[in-house]
């Protein structure tokens, strides 16, 4: 969490995270460039220019699928939660290797005329109505936009000033920019290249992207829990109810609730965090506080609040058992009221 905006103090963790990330990059590049120069057809010459230029281009397409694979896998594993906690160093390098792709292109196809090499870009070919002739060019410079604008804001600074919503708003264009990526892909390389690598390595990233996202919203659609016992909202069986973990329950109105049960103790807050609205009830309790999964914001269980010196609230709910039933009062309390955690004794369970 950031209580004040300065520069981002890596952890061990990160910093192996980065060299990894980075060698890997490194890896892929080297093999890419190693196997087409292997691979260049008899008579053809060898132009590394334009090897780079599809090394880039297949690595940013690559790292951008990865990236909007990372929230629904972190779902169905926990194996994937460090790759979720350190997707904005992600989605820098892929804006880094994004930029160098269109630094090379601008260079190698639009630097030698006499037009300005960006206003060369949208005039060079304005066929808009031909799908053969398509200028795809254009859709990888908006798409290029995008990853510009989520990199500059990735920082804890804009998403304060910019409010969590207007942020979060601006950081789902990786959607667009993912779909612009692929008409960019389509109505590009694939109308040239005759190796098939590509057509699967299309249809493949943007199948599984599409694969992971419904698979993981229909698995988070869950029926509305039934009013039962004047009004509460049944939860689980206590039994059911795992320690340093929630269960997510789902109102027919207002947002929804996650119950968390830490040791002897059940409480319920406001399933959305204050940062950006990451599902709190898929995290866990961590030195006492419920932990977002995304990116490590902490509140109290009794109280909603954040503990100090960081401000953030969320509602409270009350909670009861019932002969070992949990139950949950689906009318929140004011952000950051306290509320006392229901006790599992030996009459109630």
């Amino acid at each position: 969490m950031s209580h004040d905006y300065k520069a981002v103090q890596w952890t061990p963790f990160k910093k192996q995270f980065d060299r990894w990330m980075l060698a890997g990059i490194a890896l892929y590049l080297i093999s890419f460039v190693g196997v087409s120069a292997v691979m260049q057809p008899a008579g053809e010459s060898f132009t590394p220019i334009q090897i780079l230029i599809r090394a880039m281009g297949t690595l940013a397409f690559l790292l951008l699928t990865f990236i909007l694979c990372i929230g629904p896998l972190a779902r169905l594993t926990d194996r994937f939660k460090p790759f979720l906690y350190n997707r904005r160093h992600l989605g820098v390098a892929t804006f880094l290797v994004a930029l160098i792709h269109a630094g090379l292109v601008i260079l190698w196809y639009h630097g030698f005329g006499d037009l300005n090499p960006l206003v060369s870009i949208f005039v060079s070919n304005p066929e808009y109505t031909s799908l053969n002739g398509f200028p795809f060019e254009v859709l990888g410079f908006v798409a290029l936009i995008i990853l510009f604008l989520m990199a500059a804001t990735s920082h804890d600074f804009w998403n304060a000033n910019l409010g969590p919503g207007l942020w979060k708003a601006l950081h789902m264009g990786v959607y667009l920019a993912y779909g612009l990526l692929v008409a960019h892909v389509a109505l590009g390389a694939l109308q040239f290249e005759k190796d098939p690598l590509y057509v699967i390595l299309l249809g493949t990233g943007a199948g599984t992207v599409c694969l992971l996202h419904i698979t993981t919203a229909i698995g988070g659609v869950h029926k509305v829990n039934p009013a039962s016992l004047n009004g509460w909202l049944k939860v689980a069986d206590l039994s059911d109810m795992q320690d340093g973990r929630a269960k997510i329950i789902r109102p027919k109105q207002g947002e929804a609730i996650a119950v968390f049960r830490d040791g002897d103790k059940i409480s319920a807050v406001s399933n959305v965090c204050r940062h950006q609205g990451g599902p709190l009830g898929e995290g866990k309790i961590v030195d006492g506080c419920i932990t977002c999964p995304w990116h490590g914001f902490q509140y109290r269980m009794e109280d909603g609040c954040s503990p100090d010196p960081f401000t953030e609230k969320i509602a409270t709910y009350a909670t009861h058992i019932v002969h070992g039933i949990v139950y949950v009062d689906p009318a929140p309390n004011t952000p950051g009221t306290y509320q006392d955690p229901t006790v599992i004794t030996h009459n109630n369970a």
